[in-house]
């Protein structure tokens, strides 16, 4: 995991929020990354420093952070799941593109 976030890190123009680890039960579950993300997209958006997001979520709590952004004139993309997909976020979004085994395939085929 070090590695793959280490190389994350070096993208362009890339972020990542890792939020906090909770204990629910025996499993743990990690806080804090919508408000993370969805604060990021509104001040980067009001901010004028983004023209574009991509969201990879199926999670309808990012609506209200999407429309802050397109009110403020950002484009937003949304890669989802099939099977975890709020229809709410989709309807939210400008563009959606359904994460299929082909477009991993074809993205780990795509060098950096």
């Amino acid at each position: 995991m070090d590695s793959f976030l280490h190389r994350l890190r070096q993208l362009p123009r890339f972020e990542i929020r890792l939020g906090k680890l909770a204990r629910r039960g025996i499993e743990f579950e990690q806080k804090r990354v919508d408000v993370l993300l969805s604060v990021d997209l509104v001040r980067m958006s009001w901010d004028h420093q983004i023209q574009q997001a991509i969201i990879f979520s199926g999670d309808s709590d990012y609506v209200p952070a999407i429309m802050a952004a397109k009110d403020a004139g950002v484009l937003v993309k949304v890669y989802y799941h099939p099977n975890s997909k709020h229809d709410e976020l989709l309807q939210a979004c400008d563009e959606r593109t359904q994460i299929t085994r082909e477009l991993v395939e074809r993205c780990q085929r795509t060098k950096a």
